[in-house]
């Protein structure tokens, strides 16, 4: 019983552990005892060589054996390293936020633009149709005058070969 439950555990721990071997540099650097320098060192060191366990952090200049107890049990970092990764990450995602914070007014203010341009066409189209309706007033009005005028004509012309 006491081994199964020890394997239990060893798998636990190996399936929760972090990749060395593709393990990025903000993952290397929350280890506690590993910063900006050590994790650059191991990223150089393992293009030349494959990290199966902890062990094989041994060949990088710089890891000492506190260091590999630390990634074999997975200690976590709460120094300045992590925290500087941390507010990395932090920054990139603000900068994005703010980016598209960026386009999204970009795009209201196209599209209010338009709406505007929209609304001063509408607005000349409305002015001279009511120009046009009223030359069409005015050009009736006259011609009625002109009909009335031709219609006294004729019979006055009527009226005088009686």
């Amino acid at each position: 019983m006491k081994k199964l439950l020890l394997g239990l555990i060893i798998t636990a721990v190996s399936v929760f552990a972090l990749n060395l071997q593709t393990a990025s540099k903000d993952e290397l650097m929350s280890i506690k005892g590993i910063g900006e320098k050590k994790a650059a060192a191991i990223i150089t060191y393992r293009k030349t060589h494959k990290l199966k366990s902890a062990k094989d952090l041994h060949g990088v200049k710089g890891i000492s054996d506190q260091i590999v107890a630390n990634v074999k049990n997975g200690v976590k970092n709460g120094s300045k390293s992590a925290k500087v990764a941390k507010k990395k990450t932090l920054k990139k995602s603000t900068s994005l936020k703010t980016k598209a914070k960026a386009k999204k007014d970009k795009v209201k203010s196209k599209a209010t633009d338009t709406k505007v341009k929209a609304e001063k066409k509408t607005s000349k189209r409305k002015e001279k149709l009511k120009e046009s309706k009223e030359k069409a007033k005015t050009v009736k009005k006259e011609t009625k005058k002109s009909k009335a005028k031709k219609a006294k004509k004729k019979l006055k012309k009527l009226k005088s070969k009686k």
